[in-house]
Protein backbone atom coordinates (compact mmCIF):
# COMPACT_ATOMS: atom_id res chain seq x y z
CA UNK A 1 0.00 0.00 0.00
CA UNK A 2 3.18 2.20 1.09
CA UNK A 3 4.59 2.03 -2.37
CA UNK A 4 1.79 4.05 -4.09
CA UNK A 5 2.97 6.87 -1.97
CA UNK A 6 6.16 6.74 -2.66
CA UNK A 7 9.08 7.75 -4.96
CA UNK A 8 10.47 4.75 -7.64
CA UNK A 9 13.95 3.57 -6.25
CA UNK A 10 12.40 3.41 -2.74
CA UNK A 11 11.63 -0.23 -1.33
CA UNK A 12 10.34 -1.62 1.87
CA UNK A 13 10.88 -5.01 3.52
CA UNK A 14 8.58 -6.12 6.02
CA UNK A 15 7.75 -7.86 8.62
CA UNK A 16 9.68 -11.05 8.55
CA UNK A 17 11.28 -10.82 5.32
CA UNK A 18 12.82 -7.81 7.16
CA UNK A 19 14.26 -9.37 10.43
CA UNK A 20 15.70 -12.30 8.35
CA UNK A 21 17.76 -10.13 5.76
CA UNK A 22 18.85 -8.71 9.54
CA UNK A 23 19.60 -12.12 11.47
CA UNK A 24 21.35 -13.09 8.31
CA UNK A 25 23.41 -10.66 7.16
CA UNK A 26 24.55 -10.55 10.97
CA UNK A 27 25.24 -13.63 11.19
CA UNK A 28 26.88 -13.83 8.45
CA UNK A 29 29.49 -11.75 9.87
CA UNK A 30 29.87 -13.19 13.00
CA UNK A 31 30.64 -16.33 11.29
CA UNK A 32 33.50 -14.75 9.09
CA UNK A 33 35.49 -13.90 11.99
CA UNK A 34 34.31 -17.18 14.34
CA UNK A 35 36.89 -18.91 13.36
CA UNK A 36 40.16 -16.40 14.77
CA UNK A 37 38.63 -16.71 18.13
CA UNK A 38 40.99 -18.07 20.54
CA UNK A 39 44.94 -19.02 20.90
CA UNK A 40 44.07 -21.66 18.37
CA UNK A 41 42.52 -19.04 15.74
CA UNK A 42 43.13 -18.71 12.15
CA UNK A 43 44.30 -15.86 10.13
CA UNK A 44 42.41 -14.24 7.24
CA UNK A 45 44.56 -12.64 4.06
CA UNK A 46 43.07 -9.33 3.05
CA UNK A 47 43.90 -8.79 -0.62
CA UNK A 48 42.52 -5.34 -2.24
CA UNK A 49 41.85 -5.37 -5.65
CA UNK A 50 41.76 -1.61 -6.24
CA UNK A 51 43.72 -0.53 -9.58
CA UNK A 52 46.10 1.33 -8.05
CA UNK A 53 46.17 -0.80 -4.63
CA UNK A 54 46.53 -4.63 -4.61
CA UNK A 55 48.68 -4.86 -1.18
CA UNK A 56 47.97 -7.51 0.78
CA UNK A 57 48.00 -7.55 4.84
CA UNK A 58 47.65 -11.09 6.95
CA UNK A 59 45.91 -10.57 10.06
CA UNK A 60 43.14 -12.23 12.61
CA UNK A 61 42.30 -9.01 14.76
CA UNK A 62 38.55 -8.76 14.06
CA UNK A 63 38.75 -5.06 13.83
CA UNK A 64 40.69 -4.95 10.67
CA UNK A 65 39.17 -7.73 9.34
CA UNK A 66 35.68 -5.99 9.69
CA UNK A 67 36.80 -2.57 8.51
CA UNK A 68 38.25 -4.08 5.07
CA UNK A 69 35.07 -4.99 4.09
CA UNK A 70 32.29 -3.13 2.37
CA UNK A 71 28.96 -4.17 3.10
CA UNK A 72 25.28 -3.58 1.89
CA UNK A 73 23.39 -5.03 5.04
CA UNK A 74 22.31 -2.37 7.71
CA UNK A 75 22.94 -5.06 10.30
CA UNK A 76 25.95 -6.35 9.22
CA UNK A 77 27.09 -2.60 9.51
CA UNK A 78 26.11 -2.47 12.87
CA UNK A 79 28.69 -5.32 13.84
CA UNK A 80 30.90 -3.77 12.23
CA UNK A 81 30.34 -0.52 13.93
CA UNK A 82 30.39 -2.33 17.62
CA UNK A 83 33.61 -4.12 17.14
CA UNK A 84 34.76 -0.32 15.92
CA UNK A 85 34.00 0.66 18.93
CA UNK A 86 35.23 -1.85 20.69
CA UNK A 87 38.75 -1.09 19.44
CA UNK A 88 38.72 2.68 20.00
CA UNK A 89 37.18 1.81 23.28
CA UNK A 90 39.29 -0.84 24.73
CA UNK A 91 41.37 -2.53 21.79
CA UNK A 92 40.98 -5.80 22.08
CA UNK A 93 38.21 -8.07 22.11
CA UNK A 94 36.65 -7.12 18.91
CA UNK A 95 36.09 -10.61 17.65
CA UNK A 96 34.49 -11.35 20.82
CA UNK A 97 31.96 -8.70 20.78
CA UNK A 98 30.47 -9.45 17.20
CA UNK A 99 30.36 -13.28 17.51
CA UNK A 100 28.57 -12.70 21.11
CA UNK A 101 26.06 -10.71 19.01
CA UNK A 102 25.84 -13.26 16.57
CA UNK A 103 25.20 -15.72 18.89
CA UNK A 104 22.59 -14.25 20.38
CA UNK A 105 20.46 -13.43 17.13
CA UNK A 106 20.91 -17.08 16.32
CA UNK A 107 19.13 -17.91 19.41
CA UNK A 108 16.90 -14.85 19.19
CA UNK A 109 16.04 -16.87 15.53
CA UNK A 110 15.03 -19.86 17.09
CA UNK A 111 13.18 -17.76 19.75
CA UNK A 112 10.95 -16.12 16.96
CA UNK A 113 10.41 -19.13 15.34
CA UNK A 114 8.18 -20.70 18.46
CA UNK A 115 6.09 -17.39 18.11
CA UNK A 116 7.54 -14.98 21.03
CA UNK A 117 7.17 -11.42 20.55
CA UNK A 118 10.55 -9.96 19.91
CA UNK A 119 9.77 -7.27 22.89
CA UNK A 120 9.37 -10.38 25.11
CA UNK A 121 12.85 -11.54 24.23
CA UNK A 122 14.12 -8.01 24.94
CA UNK A 123 13.02 -7.91 28.00
CA UNK A 124 14.36 -11.37 29.14
CA UNK A 125 18.01 -10.01 27.70
CA UNK A 126 17.83 -7.25 29.84
CA UNK A 127 16.96 -9.27 32.92
CA UNK A 128 19.73 -11.59 31.83
CA UNK A 129 22.27 -8.78 31.11
CA UNK A 130 21.86 -7.47 34.58
CA UNK A 131 22.13 -10.75 35.94
CA UNK A 132 25.46 -11.30 34.27
CA UNK A 133 26.68 -7.96 34.95
CA UNK A 134 26.60 -8.34 38.55
CA UNK A 135 28.34 -11.86 38.26
CA UNK A 136 31.13 -10.22 36.47
CA UNK A 137 31.64 -7.86 38.70
CA UNK A 138 31.91 -10.19 41.88
CA UNK A 139 34.06 -12.00 40.30
CA UNK A 140 36.89 -9.53 39.20
CA UNK A 141 39.63 -9.12 41.27
CA UNK A 142 41.40 -5.66 42.39
CA UNK A 143 45.07 -5.73 43.06
CA UNK A 144 46.02 -2.34 42.56
CA UNK A 145 47.19 -1.46 46.16
CA UNK A 146 50.30 -4.05 45.93
CA UNK A 147 52.26 -2.67 42.87
CA UNK A 148 54.29 -5.99 42.39
CA UNK A 149 50.65 -7.70 42.33
CA UNK A 150 49.75 -5.55 39.92
CA UNK A 151 52.15 -5.69 37.41
CA UNK A 152 51.98 -9.48 37.38
CA UNK A 153 48.33 -9.07 36.79
CA UNK A 154 49.19 -6.66 33.63
CA UNK A 155 51.75 -9.35 32.56
CA UNK A 156 49.02 -12.04 32.34
CA UNK A 157 46.75 -9.50 30.72
CA UNK A 158 49.62 -8.88 27.90
CA UNK A 159 50.07 -12.87 27.80
CA UNK A 160 46.50 -13.57 27.26
CA UNK A 161 45.95 -11.45 24.35
CA UNK A 162 49.30 -12.07 22.51
CA UNK A 163 48.42 -15.55 22.95
CA UNK A 164 45.60 -15.22 20.04
CA UNK A 165 47.86 -12.99 18.03
CA UNK A 166 50.99 -13.59 15.61
CA UNK A 167 53.29 -12.34 19.13
CA UNK A 168 51.81 -15.62 20.05
CA UNK A 169 55.35 -17.72 20.53
CA UNK A 170 57.44 -14.72 21.82
CA UNK A 171 54.56 -13.83 24.45
CA UNK A 172 56.60 -13.63 27.54
CA UNK A 173 59.47 -11.11 25.62
CA UNK A 174 56.46 -9.11 24.43
CA UNK A 175 54.20 -8.57 27.71
CA UNK A 176 57.07 -7.41 29.56
CA UNK A 177 58.16 -4.83 26.50
CA UNK A 178 54.55 -3.73 26.53
CA UNK A 179 54.24 -3.65 30.60
CA UNK A 180 57.53 -1.72 30.72
CA UNK A 181 56.12 0.81 28.39
CA UNK A 182 52.90 0.99 29.70
CA UNK A 183 54.17 2.03 33.10
CA UNK A 184 56.78 4.29 31.98
CA UNK A 185 53.63 5.99 30.80
CA UNK A 186 52.55 6.50 34.72
CA UNK A 187 49.05 6.99 34.58
CA UNK A 188 48.78 9.42 31.96
CA UNK A 189 47.39 6.36 29.77
CA UNK A 190 48.39 9.14 26.42
CA UNK A 191 49.62 6.20 24.19
CA UNK A 192 51.23 8.71 21.72
CA UNK A 193 54.14 9.23 23.83
CA UNK A 194 55.17 5.36 22.95
CA UNK A 195 56.38 5.47 19.38
CA UNK A 196 55.96 2.19 17.09
CA UNK A 197 58.87 1.93 14.92
CA UNK A 198 58.83 -0.95 12.65
CA UNK A 199 62.21 -1.77 10.67
CA UNK A 200 62.44 -4.53 8.03
CA UNK A 201 65.15 -7.44 9.16
CA UNK A 202 66.54 -10.11 11.90
CA UNK A 203 63.27 -11.70 13.84
CA UNK A 204 60.84 -10.68 16.25
CA UNK A 205 63.19 -11.60 18.93
CA UNK A 206 65.38 -8.92 18.01
CA UNK A 207 62.58 -5.94 18.58
CA UNK A 208 63.33 -3.57 21.92
CA UNK A 209 62.48 -0.71 24.25
CA UNK A 210 64.43 2.00 23.24
CA UNK A 211 63.92 4.82 26.28
CA UNK A 212 63.75 7.90 24.81
CA UNK A 213 62.27 9.08 21.11
CA UNK A 214 63.58 7.59 17.60
CA UNK A 215 62.96 9.63 14.62
CA UNK A 216 63.08 8.07 11.26
CA UNK A 217 64.68 11.10 9.08
CA UNK A 218 68.35 11.99 8.49
CA UNK A 219 70.45 15.34 9.77
CA UNK A 220 71.12 18.18 7.94
CA UNK A 221 74.50 18.43 5.73
CA UNK A 222 77.38 19.02 7.77
CA UNK A 223 75.69 19.45 10.83
CA UNK A 224 76.74 17.98 14.10
CA UNK A 225 75.48 14.84 14.48
CA UNK A 226 75.01 14.89 18.35
CA UNK A 227 73.53 17.83 20.63
CA UNK A 228 73.72 17.94 24.47
CA UNK A 229 71.21 20.15 26.55
CA UNK A 230 69.15 20.93 23.15
CA UNK A 231 66.73 23.69 22.73
CA UNK A 232 64.29 22.74 20.64
CA UNK A 233 62.36 24.77 17.74
CA UNK A 234 59.57 23.00 16.41
CA UNK A 235 58.10 24.72 13.34
CA UNK A 236 55.46 23.77 10.86
CA UNK A 237 56.96 26.73 8.02
CA UNK A 238 57.42 26.86 4.49
CA UNK A 239 61.66 26.81 4.08
CA UNK A 240 61.90 26.24 0.44
CA UNK A 241 62.68 30.11 -0.98
CA UNK A 242 59.87 32.55 -0.60
CA UNK A 243 58.46 32.39 -4.16
CA UNK A 244 55.70 34.53 -5.47
CA UNK A 245 52.56 32.36 -4.59
CA UNK A 246 49.60 33.65 -6.39
CA UNK A 247 48.18 31.27 -8.71
CA UNK A 248 48.37 32.01 -12.15
CA UNK A 249 50.64 35.10 -11.88
CA UNK A 250 54.14 36.12 -14.15
CA UNK A 251 56.62 38.61 -13.23
CA UNK A 252 58.55 40.42 -16.81
CA UNK A 253 61.54 41.64 -16.95
CA UNK A 254 63.47 43.29 -19.66
CA UNK A 255 67.20 41.95 -18.66
CA UNK A 256 68.92 38.72 -16.86
CA UNK A 257 70.01 41.59 -14.18
CA UNK A 258 66.44 41.85 -13.11
CA UNK A 259 66.07 38.26 -12.42
CA UNK A 260 68.79 38.13 -10.12
CA UNK A 261 67.88 40.80 -8.28
CA UNK A 262 64.63 39.22 -7.62
CA UNK A 263 66.05 36.08 -6.59
CA UNK A 264 68.83 38.08 -4.26
CA UNK A 265 64.99 39.81 -2.82
CA UNK A 266 63.92 36.22 -2.30
CA UNK A 267 67.08 35.08 -0.64
CA UNK A 268 67.50 38.07 1.60
CA UNK A 269 63.63 37.10 2.90
CA UNK A 270 64.66 33.63 3.48
CA UNK A 271 68.18 34.99 5.46
CA UNK A 272 65.77 37.22 7.40
CA UNK A 273 63.85 34.37 8.33
CA UNK A 274 66.45 32.34 9.29
CA UNK A 275 67.69 34.72 11.65
CA UNK A 276 64.55 35.16 13.21
CA UNK A 277 64.74 31.62 13.80
CA UNK A 278 68.07 31.63 15.08
CA UNK A 279 67.18 33.98 17.68
CA UNK A 280 65.21 32.32 19.53
CA UNK A 281 68.48 30.44 20.94
CA UNK A 282 67.36 27.03 19.69
CA UNK A 283 70.39 24.67 18.80
CA UNK A 284 68.31 22.06 17.22
CA UNK A 285 65.72 22.93 14.55
CA UNK A 286 62.90 20.70 13.29
CA UNK A 287 60.33 21.89 10.72
CA UNK A 288 57.09 19.49 9.08
CA UNK A 289 58.10 21.06 5.82
CA UNK A 290 61.02 20.33 3.87
CA UNK A 291 64.62 22.73 4.26
CA UNK A 292 65.51 23.61 1.18
CA UNK A 293 69.65 24.73 0.34
CA UNK A 294 70.04 27.91 1.33
CA UNK A 295 68.32 28.17 5.18
CA UNK A 296 70.06 24.31 5.41
CA UNK A 297 73.58 26.40 5.18
CA UNK A 298 72.80 29.43 7.01
CA UNK A 299 71.80 26.70 10.22
CA UNK A 300 74.79 24.90 9.07
CA UNK A 301 77.27 28.43 9.71
CA UNK A 302 75.41 28.70 13.12
CA UNK A 303 76.39 25.10 13.95
CA UNK A 304 72.65 24.61 14.95
CA UNK A 305 71.22 20.94 13.83
CA UNK A 306 68.30 20.86 11.03
CA UNK A 307 65.70 18.22 10.54
CA UNK A 308 63.29 18.42 7.50
CA UNK A 309 60.21 16.79 6.49
CA UNK A 310 59.17 15.58 10.26
CA UNK A 311 55.31 14.08 8.77
CA UNK A 312 52.28 15.02 11.40
CA UNK A 313 52.54 12.32 13.46
CA UNK A 314 56.13 12.71 14.07
CA UNK A 315 56.19 16.68 14.49
CA UNK A 316 52.72 16.63 16.95
CA UNK A 317 54.42 13.90 18.60
CA UNK A 318 58.02 15.54 19.08
CA UNK A 319 55.37 18.84 20.57
CA UNK A 320 54.13 15.83 23.44
CA UNK A 321 57.02 14.09 24.35
CA UNK A 322 59.74 17.42 24.52
CA UNK A 323 57.33 19.86 26.32
CA UNK A 324 57.26 22.24 23.16
CA UNK A 325 54.44 24.05 20.83
CA UNK A 326 54.98 23.70 16.68
CA UNK A 327 55.10 27.37 15.45
CA UNK A 328 54.59 28.49 12.30
CA UNK A 329 55.87 32.92 12.73
CA UNK A 330 58.69 33.58 14.08
CA UNK A 331 58.08 37.70 15.49
CA UNK A 332 57.28 36.74 18.95
CA UNK A 333 60.38 34.76 20.39
CA UNK A 334 59.28 35.42 24.00
CA UNK A 335 55.88 33.26 23.24
CA UNK A 336 57.78 30.32 21.88
CA UNK A 337 57.73 27.41 24.13
CA UNK A 338 60.50 25.35 23.31
CA UNK A 339 61.18 21.83 23.30
CA UNK A 340 63.47 19.87 25.24
CA UNK A 341 65.86 17.26 25.78
CA UNK A 342 69.30 15.47 27.50
CA UNK A 343 70.70 14.58 24.33
CA UNK A 344 70.09 14.34 20.11
CA UNK A 345 71.80 11.96 18.35
CA UNK A 346 72.36 9.33 15.47
CA UNK A 347 72.19 5.71 15.99
CA UNK A 348 71.80 2.50 14.00
CA UNK A 349 68.93 0.32 13.40
CA UNK A 350 70.33 -3.03 11.61
CA UNK A 351 71.37 -0.71 8.59
CA UNK A 352 69.12 2.24 8.67
CA UNK A 353 70.01 5.34 10.85
CA UNK A 354 67.44 7.18 12.75
CA UNK A 355 67.20 10.21 15.46
CA UNK A 356 67.11 9.38 19.07
CA UNK A 357 65.62 12.24 21.49
CA UNK A 358 67.18 10.82 24.90
CA UNK A 359 65.97 12.32 28.09
CA UNK A 360 63.29 13.93 27.20
CA UNK A 361 60.70 16.78 29.33
CA UNK A 362 58.27 14.49 29.12
CA UNK A 363 60.24 11.09 31.19
CA UNK A 364 57.02 8.81 30.03
CA UNK A 365 58.21 8.62 26.03
CA UNK A 366 59.85 5.53 24.75
CA UNK A 367 59.80 3.68 21.70
CA UNK A 368 59.21 0.20 20.45
CA UNK A 369 61.62 -1.14 17.47
CA UNK A 370 59.88 -3.89 16.08
CA UNK A 371 61.93 -6.17 13.61
CA UNK A 372 60.95 -9.15 11.47
CA UNK A 373 61.33 -10.80 8.50
CA UNK A 374 58.70 -8.96 6.21
CA UNK A 375 56.40 -5.96 5.94
CA UNK A 376 53.50 -8.54 6.61
CA UNK A 377 54.68 -9.42 9.54
CA UNK A 378 55.75 -6.25 10.81
CA UNK A 379 52.12 -4.95 10.46
CA UNK A 380 50.57 -7.82 12.03
CA UNK A 381 53.16 -7.49 14.76
CA UNK A 382 52.78 -4.00 15.10
CA UNK A 383 48.61 -4.37 15.13
CA UNK A 384 49.02 -7.20 17.77
CA UNK A 385 51.01 -4.53 19.92
CA UNK A 386 48.84 -2.17 19.58
CA UNK A 387 45.91 -4.18 20.97
CA UNK A 388 47.92 -5.20 23.73
CA UNK A 389 49.04 -1.20 24.91
CA UNK A 390 45.16 -0.54 24.55
CA UNK A 391 44.08 -3.03 27.18
CA UNK A 392 46.99 -2.27 29.60
CA UNK A 393 45.79 1.51 29.48
CA UNK A 394 42.62 0.46 30.22
CA UNK A 395 43.57 -1.55 33.03
CA UNK A 396 45.55 0.91 34.00
CA UNK A 397 42.44 3.24 34.58
CA UNK A 398 40.08 0.19 35.59
CA UNK A 399 42.48 -1.97 37.67
CA UNK A 400 39.88 -5.02 37.82
CA UNK A 401 41.01 -8.06 35.84
CA UNK A 402 38.76 -11.66 35.92
CA UNK A 403 40.08 -15.32 34.61
CA UNK A 404 40.07 -15.83 30.99
CA UNK A 405 39.63 -19.20 28.98
CA UNK A 406 36.28 -19.08 28.49
CA UNK A 407 35.80 -18.86 32.53
CA UNK A 408 34.04 -16.06 33.35
CA UNK A 409 31.23 -16.93 30.39
CA UNK A 410 30.24 -19.89 32.31
CA UNK A 411 29.93 -18.06 35.47
CA UNK A 412 27.81 -15.68 34.00
CA UNK A 413 25.60 -18.37 32.13
CA UNK A 414 25.40 -20.18 35.24
CA UNK A 415 24.54 -16.80 37.34
CA UNK A 416 21.57 -16.59 34.77
CA UNK A 417 20.21 -20.06 34.49
CA UNK A 418 19.48 -19.83 38.66
CA UNK A 419 17.88 -16.77 38.34
CA UNK A 420 15.38 -18.41 35.33
CA UNK A 421 14.50 -21.28 37.78
CA UNK A 422 13.03 -18.28 39.63
CA UNK A 423 11.69 -16.22 36.56
CA UNK A 424 7.81 -16.61 35.31
CA UNK A 425 6.64 -16.58 31.67
CA UNK A 426 8.00 -16.27 28.54
CA UNK A 427 10.74 -14.01 28.92
CA UNK A 428 12.56 -17.43 30.68
CA UNK A 429 13.17 -18.31 27.98
CA UNK A 430 14.77 -15.22 26.60
CA UNK A 431 17.15 -15.50 29.20
CA UNK A 432 18.20 -19.26 28.79
CA UNK A 433 18.61 -17.99 25.22
CA UNK A 434 21.04 -15.66 26.54
CA UNK A 435 22.73 -18.66 28.54
CA UNK A 436 23.23 -20.44 25.50
CA UNK A 437 24.76 -17.67 23.32
CA UNK A 438 27.18 -17.13 26.59
CA UNK A 439 28.50 -20.68 26.76
CA UNK A 440 28.68 -20.80 22.71
CA UNK A 441 32.05 -18.77 22.99
CA UNK A 442 34.03 -21.45 25.00
CA UNK A 443 32.56 -23.92 22.70
CA UNK A 444 34.09 -22.01 19.87
CA UNK A 445 37.41 -21.53 21.47
CA UNK A 446 37.71 -25.20 21.39
CA UNK A 447 36.81 -25.79 18.31
CA UNK A 448 39.21 -23.88 16.65
CA UNK A 449 41.27 -25.06 18.45
CA UNK A 450 40.14 -28.57 16.79
CA UNK A 451 39.45 -30.34 20.24
CA UNK A 452 35.95 -31.44 21.40
CA UNK A 453 33.94 -28.25 22.18
CA UNK A 454 30.70 -30.42 23.58
CA UNK A 455 32.88 -32.31 25.77
CA UNK A 456 34.90 -29.26 26.90
CA UNK A 457 31.96 -27.30 27.66
CA UNK A 458 30.09 -30.19 29.60
CA UNK A 459 33.21 -30.55 31.73
CA UNK A 460 33.65 -26.69 32.05
CA UNK A 461 29.78 -26.24 33.43
CA UNK A 462 29.98 -29.49 35.98
CA UNK A 463 33.37 -27.55 37.12
CA UNK A 464 31.83 -24.51 38.16
CA UNK A 465 28.49 -26.06 39.41
CA UNK A 466 30.98 -27.96 41.99
CA UNK A 467 32.13 -24.54 43.12
CA UNK A 468 35.24 -24.67 41.15
CA UNK A 469 34.50 -20.76 39.93
CA UNK A 470 38.22 -20.13 38.34
CA UNK A 471 38.04 -22.91 36.20
CA UNK A 472 38.62 -22.49 32.36
CA UNK A 473 39.98 -23.94 28.84
CA UNK A 474 43.33 -24.95 28.63
CA UNK A 475 43.96 -24.55 25.33
CA UNK A 476 47.39 -26.10 24.84
CA UNK A 477 46.88 -29.30 26.58
CA UNK A 478 42.90 -29.92 25.45
CA UNK A 479 41.34 -29.92 29.37
CA UNK A 480 40.10 -27.59 31.57
CA UNK A 481 42.15 -26.41 35.03
CA UNK A 482 42.38 -23.26 36.59
CA UNK A 483 43.12 -19.92 35.04
CA UNK A 484 44.91 -18.44 38.14
CA UNK A 485 47.91 -21.08 38.12
CA UNK A 486 47.64 -20.99 34.26
CA UNK A 487 48.28 -17.24 34.90
CA UNK A 488 45.02 -16.89 32.12
CA UNK A 489 43.66 -12.98 33.23
CA UNK A 490 41.34 -10.40 30.90
CA UNK A 491 40.57 -7.15 31.68
CA UNK A 492 37.39 -6.51 33.33
CA UNK A 493 36.61 -3.09 31.44
CA UNK A 494 36.97 -5.05 27.91
CA UNK A 495 34.49 -8.13 29.10
CA UNK A 496 32.09 -5.88 30.50
CA UNK A 497 32.24 -3.98 27.10
CA UNK A 498 31.90 -7.26 24.90
CA UNK A 499 28.44 -8.28 27.44
CA UNK A 500 27.08 -5.02 26.91
CA UNK A 501 28.03 -3.76 23.70
CA UNK A 502 27.24 -7.39 22.24
CA UNK A 503 23.65 -7.55 24.07
CA UNK A 504 22.35 -4.17 22.97
CA UNK A 505 23.29 -4.34 19.19
CA UNK A 506 21.45 -7.92 19.42
CA UNK A 507 18.46 -6.19 20.83
CA UNK A 508 18.44 -3.32 18.42
CA UNK A 509 18.49 -5.86 15.46
CA UNK A 510 16.21 -7.27 17.20
CA UNK A 511 13.62 -4.86 17.43
CA UNK A 512 13.62 -4.14 13.79
CA UNK A 513 10.30 -4.96 11.63
CA UNK A 514 11.04 -2.98 8.47
CA UNK A 515 13.74 -2.45 6.60
CA UNK A 516 13.14 1.12 4.19
CA UNK A 517 15.76 1.80 1.47
CA UNK A 518 15.70 5.02 -0.38
CA UNK A 519 17.31 6.03 -3.71
CA UNK A 520 19.21 9.53 -3.04
CA UNK A 521 17.16 12.01 -4.46
CA UNK A 522 18.28 13.80 -8.01
CA UNK A 523 19.59 17.34 -8.62
CA UNK A 524 17.18 19.31 -10.32
CA UNK A 525 18.76 19.59 -14.01
CA UNK A 526 20.42 16.05 -13.98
Amino acid sequence: MEAAFMDSGTTVDKGENARLSSFVGAIAIADLVKTTLGPKGMDKILQRIGEHDQSVSVTNDGATILKSINLDNAAAKVLVDIARVQDDEVGDGTTSVAVLCGELLREAEDLINQRIHPQTIAEGWRLARKAAREALEAAAIDNSADEARFREDLLRIARTTLSSKLLTYEKDYFANLAVDAVMRLRGSNNLDHIQVLKKPGGQLRDSYLEEGFLLNKKIGVGQPKRVENANILLANTSMDTDKIKIYGSRVRVDSLNKVAEIEEAEKARMRQKCEKIISHGCNVFINRQLIYNLPESIFTEKGIMAIEHADFDGIERLAAVTGGEVVSTFDRPDLVTMGECDVIEEVMIGEDKVIRFGGCKSGEACSIVLRGASSHVLDEAERSLHDALCILTATVKEPRIICGGGCTEVLMAQAIDRLVESTPGKKALAMSSFARALRQLPAIVADNGGYDSAELVTQLRAAHASGKNTHGLDMYNGTICDMVELGVAESFKSKLCVLLSASEAAEMILRVDDIIKCAPRAREGH
